[in-house]
Order: C-alpha cells, then structure tokens, then sequence
C-alpha cells in the first residue's frame, strides 16, 4: 500500500484574474518536500502570475495555498518569508549601491538578530555556493546582469528557506555560470524544496525531478523529464510558441 504524505506546497483551485484576463484558471498543484519541481510554458502561459501567489505578492482571486500543513493564503509575503519560503524576482532586486555582503546582509539579518558572528558566516556561506565569495565589498550595482542574478539568489539561499522559487534564475548568465548554477541546484536539492521557473530546457531537464507545464493558465501537463519530452501536447505548445 502506498504511503500518503502531505505536499511541502499545494494549490487547490487557485486563480488569479486581472479584470476581465484569467491569468491562472483554477490550479491545482503539489510538490512534496525536498523535490526540485521545473514550471515551464509558453510566454504568457501564467507562470510567474502563478508563483507570485505561491509566495504571497500577487492575492489569489480563488483556491487555497497550503504550506508544511498550514493555510497560508491570507499570508503577505513578509510573512510567508517567516514561514520558510524565499522568493527570486524574474527582474533582479538588489540594491546596487550597497555592497554584495551588505546586500546578502540585509536578506537575512531577521533571522540572527544581534548575533553578528551568525550573519557574517551566512553571509560567506552564501556568497561562496553562488561563486561571488571574492567579491563581498564590491557594489553589487557594478556587478554584470548575470552576476547580479546570482547576488539574488544567494540572498535567497542566505535565509535557509524550507522553499526556494526561482524565476528565470538562469537569465544574462555565461554558459560557465549556467554549469555552476545546475550543479548548485543539484546540492541544494533535498536541503529544500525548490521551484524552478526555467526557459533554458537543459538546465530543467538536469535539474528537474518533476516538471509541470502551464498554457493558458491552466495546467498542461506534470511528468518526469522524461515523460515531458515525450509529450505531444507540450510540443505543440512549445511549437506554437517557436512559430507565433
């Protein structure tokens, strides 16, 4: 008999309309703790519109979000971030004028308090996984894009979420970068659960345990990487994508 164990994450029914745009139709989804789920779709398909309300910035128009068993869909963000899930902005969102261990510092202060040795650990640790570690005082504004990105993301890690959301983590990075970047996420899986929205096909198929496929707002398709390839209905979508 199978054993029936409660997803880290679930949607049950979530939507979200702008006005007369359905952007997320009536979502259902899991993911159970310690997996690296891929979201992918078409532009306009409703992934980041559909992350947002799984991490609190967008409001759902309907459903429900459950977090490690607890109802969490009144949660603002600020809030859900204290409740262990952490969040990477499609578009980076660091402070540029600060330095990148300044930067790092201001994401997780609010768990260490006054403890200093704490946060300056977290803050190398950090820096170090992402391979910035030899850049700490440097404004995080000279930084490249990609650079940039991954300033973000260990802001993110830095917070030791139970759940990671990256949006488009891989976007303005180096082949070399998207090497380390596949071999970060391989390490950081099982530590935490984590959802990766991803155009670069590679990087989800190295990285991804189970992937879900959004067209329209709605859910297309969940599978093995394996099982993703070999769908028909995902290629059309993609290929409607490629010929629009």
């Amino acid at each position: 008999m199978a054993v029936m164990t409660t997803p880290h994450i679930s949607a049950d029914g979530i939507s979200r309309h702008f006005g007369g745009l359905i952007a997320v139709d009536q979502v259902d989804f899991a993911v159970p703790r310690g997996e690296i789920r891929a979201i992918i779709g078409p532009n306009g398909a409703g992934k980041s519109t559909f992350v947002g309300m799984l991490c609190g910035r967008i409001p759902v128009s309907a459903g429900r979000i459950m977090f490690d068993g607890k109802d969490v869909t009144a949660l603002p963000a600020h809030k859900r971030i204290r409740q262990g899930i952490a969040y990477t902005f499609q578009i980076t969102s660091i402070y540029g004028r600060l330095s990148l261990q300044d930067n790092v510092r201001l994401a997780t202060s609010w768990r260490w308090g006054n403890d200093e040795r704490a946060i300056q650990n977290t803050i190398e640790e950090s820096l170090e996984k992402v391979g910035l570690a030899d850049r700490m005082d440097q404004m995080a504004g000279d930084l490249s894009y990609g650079h940039q990105r991954l300033l973000e993301i260990a802001m993110g890690i830095s917070q030791h979420p139970q759940l990671l959301i990256l949006d488009e983590p891989t976007q303005g990075l180096a082949d070399s970068e998207i090497a380390g970047f596949v071999k970060l996420i391989r390490e950081l899986g099982g530590d935490m659960t984590i959802l990766l929205i991803e155009h670069n096909m590679n990087v989800v198929m190295d990285t991804a345990d189970q992937i879900t496929v959004l067209n329209l707002g709605k859910v297309l398709a969940t599978g093995t990487p394996a099982d993703i390839r070999a769908n028909r209905e995902v290629q059309i979508a993609y290929l409607g994508e490629t010929h629009a």
